[in-house]
């Protein structure tokens, strides 16, 4: 959507009612210390926290990165946005109405405005319309299955809106399109409908399935969940991604649920939707479910913002996918849980029932549920449970595969305090019943860690990196960090402008990695690309190679700076040949971009280590220590991936 200038009214309004903690906290865990907030942040690698936010000056500053600035510029670099969209974005979270400086254009701002107006009310019309087919004579079965199987009464059936969508191929389809003159278009990027395969038409995406809608955090209804009737596979079938739908940032009955797990500051999160439902049924409403995805950082950090003590308590199913997506969600948030940023807990409900089967067949089902949810392990019980499971320790090669996982599991523990409760808990846990192993297995444990926690030496002495089992990896002097970086970004800029089939490719790279332009010159360029993207998508959508033409008029309003860039708009021969490489181009940029990263955190990592005394300071020693072993890992990864020497890259990219 192209966007014209905004009045300064709407811009003054905006910054007058945006929050910052709020803004922030969206996307970064935060904790209060003393009038200000605290957490990791967002734009570089980091560990120990050190983003403050503070409310009073409504401003925020990395005192790592030294990056800082207000909400909006917060928003502009945590979503590559433009000043203009992050504005009219918050107008429309606080509902201000947007003024521009051409009174012409104001209408048709409005007008794309109120797209998605538009597929809100859609989706409305249509979860209105499943209600009623489920009282029709074509959804009785429906509705037997809700009440006889599910145990769901009417006042649940009208809380959850659930509903039925009939077995014929175009009954939504007709009543949107053609009873309510509803764009097929508009319906289309709802998810609602399909495009036939062969002929014209369109036909209904949900036919004979319980309809169960998703609403956002508002109660609006943003897309559904279809669990099919008969035998139909998928047995549950979500709704695509839509402008109002991302079922990854997304979390089922959170708009029922909020509340409750503010007052009880406490989150539960299930598997299904009817496990969710099941448990509101029963009064238990501090309760939401992942939409059949294993849990995700964002996700979780949704649900942060509604627990002041950060309490969450998984509780999916205990059969294998059950485990398996448990696990997964662990991997998501395991930096927050070493570091204590949630309080994880896991529950497995006995006989592997999961929520729903658990209350209807089990007497006193939700008080007994609650009583499960208050003993519930912390995850990291939960995961050494499951290295045992199974495993035979009598006999010496399983024992010793289960011991030398709970030793990595124990390594990444941060706390000293937490380390040595866990080194006994597990100590009493393979002695199995043998107290008299209990002390050797503990001073075993230690043993391991200990070596684990080996001094690291020098960067330039390779035997020892070898007898310390770090790996040995290239180390840049400044000099060539620079020259690096300098012809790193320049290639992976000369092939977004002059390649326009893989800029989304480098978009995604650049932000799966969290990488950033360094240099001046090309963060420079690189914000004005984002910037007039925004301002001319409709005209990129068509003609995306006009691009270095568009970038080239700013010239005029920033003449010294887009002369440090000029050499980047043209291509010689030599510099088109070598683009035919583009995707191993690609890697091997983005992969020096991280090599200079981590090479920088190993550097910082070495000089506060060598600072520190063991005797005075252990846990910050050993803090460094491990960061030094962690950058060396990382930096032989990335040797595999780069495919050519690290200061060979101007092969593929001749400045």
């Amino acid at each position: 959507m192209q966007i014209p200038r905004l009045h300064p009214d709407t811009i003054a309004q905006v910054k007058e009612r945006v929050d910052i903690v709020d803004v922030v906290s969206e996307q970064v865990v935060l904790r209060k210390r003393g009038k200000e907030y605290v957490g990791l942040c967002p734009f570089h690698g980091e560990k120990t926290p050190s983003f403050t936010v503070s409310p009073n000056k409504q401003m925020y500053y990395c005192f790592g990165c030294g990056t800082g600035g207000t909400a909006i510029k917060f928003l502009m670099e945590a979503g590559k946005q433009s000043f203009s969209e992050v504005v009219l974005d918050l107008a429309r979270r606080y509902q201000i109405r947007v003024k521009t400086l051409e009174p012409e254009q104001r209408q048709e701002l409005q007008r794309q405005l109120s797209l998605q107006e538009q597929l809100y009310e859609i989706l409305a019309l249509a979860a209105s319309f499943y209600q009623h087919a489920l009282r029709q004579p074509q959804g009785q079965q429906a509705l037997e299955y809700l009440q006889s199987q599910r145990h769901l009464g009417e006042e649940t059936l009208q809380q959850f809106q659930l509903g039925y969508a009939p077995a014929t191929w175009e009954t939504l389809y007709r009543y949107l399109v053609e009873q309510k003159g509803k764009p097929v278009q508009l319906v289309k990027d709802a998810g609602l409908i399909l495009p036939r395969k062969s002929g014209d038409g369109y036909y209904d995406r949900f036919r004979d399935r319980i309809m169960i809608p998703i609403h956002d955090r508002q109660g609006r209804v943003i897309g559904f969940g279809g669990r099919a009737l008969g035998d139909e596979l998928p047995k549950y079938l979500n709704s695509p991604e839509t402008p109002l739908f991302n079922k990854g940032k997304t979390l089922y009955a959170l708009d029922k649920a909020y509340n409750a797990i503010a007052d009880q500051d406490q989150a539960v999160v299930v598997e299904g939707y009817f496990d969710a439902i099941a448990l509101h049924r029963v009064g238990i409403h501090n309760v939401v479910a992942s939409l059949g995805t294993a849990l995700s950082l964002e996700q979780m950090r949704l649900l942060l913002r509604y627990t002041e003590s950060n309490q969450i308590i998984l509780n999916f199913d205990a059969d294998k996918a059950g485990t398996t997506a448990t696990e997964r969600a662990i991997g998501e948030i395991a930096d927050l849980a070493y570091k204590g940023q949630v309080q994880l807990r896991i529950l497995n409900l006995p006989d592997g029932k999961d929520a729903d089967e658990f209350l209807t067949h089990t007497p006193d089902g939700a008080e007994q549920y609650q009583q499960l949810l208050q003993n519930a392990p912390l995850w990291l019980h939960w995961q050494i449970d499951q290295l045992i499971i199974g495993k035979d320790l009598k006999q010496a090669p399983q024992f010793k595969q289960v011991a030398q996982k709970i030793v990595k599991l124990l390594y990444k523990l941060e706390d000293v305090n937490q380390q040595t409760y866990y080194i006994d808990y597990c100590a009493e846990k393979l002695s199995q019943g043998q107290t008299n192993l209990i002390p050797r297995l503990i001073q075993n444990f230690q043993t391991q860690l200990n070596k684990l926690r080996q001094t690291p030496i020098k960067k330039d002495d390779k035997s020892n990196r070898k007898q310390h089992n770090l790996p040995v990896s290239i180390d840049l002097s400044l000099s060539q960090e620079h020259t690096l970086l300098q012809e790193a970004e320049a290639l992976l800029l000369r092939i977004y402008l002059h390649r326009p089939e893989y800029r989304q490719t480098i978009i995604d790279i650049l932000d799966a990695k969290d990488l950033l332009f360094s240099l001046s010159p090309h963060r420079f360029l690189w914000q004005q690309i984002l910037d007039v993207q925004s301002v001319a998508q409709s005209v990129l959508l068509q003609h995306p190679e006009k691009l270095i033409s568009l970038l080239q008029d700013r010239s005029i309003q920033f003449p010294e700076e887009m002369v440090l860039v000029e050499h980047l708009f043209h291509l010689n021969e030599k510099r088109s040949q070598d683009l035919t490489r583009t995707p191993l181009a690609i890697r091997t940029a983005a992969a020096c971009l991280e090599v200079v990263t981590w090479n920088k955190h190993k550097r910082y990592c070495i000089e506060q280590w060598q600072k520190l005394n063991f005797a005075t300071d252990p846990k910050r020693k050993e803090y460094y220590s491990q960061g030094i072993r962690e950058a060396y890992k990382r930096l032989q990864e990335l040797q595999k991936i780069r495919q050519t020497n690290i200061l060979d890259i101007h092969k593929f990219a001749p400045i």
